[in-house]
This record gives C-alpha cells, sequence and structure tokens, in this order.
C-alpha cells in the first residue's frame, strides 16, 4: 500500500505501483506467494489484475463476488480462477472441506471484511514510498479495536518496506 494507506486510486487504478523501480529485488513475494494453498480477492480486485497485463499468478485463485459468473472468467483462465459468492465464514468452512490451509486475502473490502469476522491471523503489509493522496484504503472503520504484534520488518534499497504482524486474539 501507498504511504498514506491506500492500495489504489478511487477508480482502483494502480499506475502509482506500476511505476515503482525495484531494480530488481522480488522483495520476498516469490518465497511468499509459494508458500500459500489459494489467492481470495474480490471483483475490484479480479478486474484490476486482468487489467494490467497477463495473468501473474500460478496459484489458484477464487474470486468471492455478488455479480461475476463463470463467464466473466476469460477462457485462458477457467482452470486458474473461480468465482464464489460466498461470506467469509462459508468460504473459510469450504476451504477446510478442500484442506485449503493457508490463503492470501487480496484488496481491501476483501481484507476488511475477514478481518471483521476474525480471519485474518496474519499481514504481510509492504509499504510502498509514495503519497497518492486518496484512493482505496486497505484498513477502514471496523467493527472493533484489532491489536497487532509486530514480528518482523524488512527494508529494501528500493525504498519499499515489508511488515510482518500476527493478529493477536
Amino acid at each position: 500500500m501507498s504511504l498514506d494507506g491506500f492500495v489504489a486510486r478511487k477508480d482502483h487504478q494502480l499506475d502509482w505501483l506500476m511505476k515503482q523501480q525495484t531494480d530488481g529485488e522480488d522483495h520476498g513475494y516469490d518465497h511468499f506467494i509459494a508458500s500459500i494453498d489459494v489467492i481470495i480477492m474480490g471483483s475490484n480486485t479480479f478486474r484490476t489484475v486482468l487489467g494490467v497485463g497477463d495473468w501473474p499468478y500460478t496459484t489458484p485463485v477464487i474470486v468471492l463476488s455478488r455479480t461475476l459468473k463463470d463467464d466473466d472468467i476469460p477462457v485462458h483462465l477457467t482452470d486458474k480462477v473461480e468465482i464464489l459468492n460466498q461470506s467469509p465464514s462459508q468460504l473459510v468452512r469450504e476451504l477446510k472441506s478442500r484442506n485449503i490451509k493457508r490463503a492470501y486475502i487480496d484488496g481491501g473490502a476483501i481484507v476488511r471484511a475477514f478481518m471483521a469476522e476474525g480471519f485474518i491471523e496474519t499481514m504481510h503489509i509492504t509499504i510502498v514510498p509514495i503519497l497518492i493522496g486518496d484512493g482505496v484504503r486497505l484498513f477502514d472503520k471496523q467493527p472493533r479495536d484489532i491489536d497487532l504484534h509486530l514480528e518482523k520488518t524488512e527494508t529494501f534499497a528500493s525504498g519499499l518496506v515489508d511488515l510482518h504482524y500476527r493478529v493477536l486474539p
């Protein structure tokens, strides 16, 4: 997210993120993505990722949406993307039945929904050194305080900072 707390512009554009110079650093992304079983995102994040270029994920993706249907998945992604209309608690039960243990939750609204129901155990947040002033917040109103324990920070020559938190009970 940007230093001022946004994961996208109001129109869900990521132009500010795409122009960041990383000098070939992967920032631990490859290791992280190899450690998860599924990526869960909302329809806005899905549409944004589709518009960025080549599909970036080899990990299976579940899109939570009330409006998207299977026909909205591009043909070349039908074996990689699944659309479900479920609440976080319904999806967690579904994932357990599939023996899926680790999920990466992506997208502001979806992260907030999973946090509100207590399903986020750890957070890995990358802070991008830019202020964009307005947009889609990763964290917004929560029904309760959520206590966190900082487990690790990593800084990179590109200016990005990774924060690793554990959510406290």
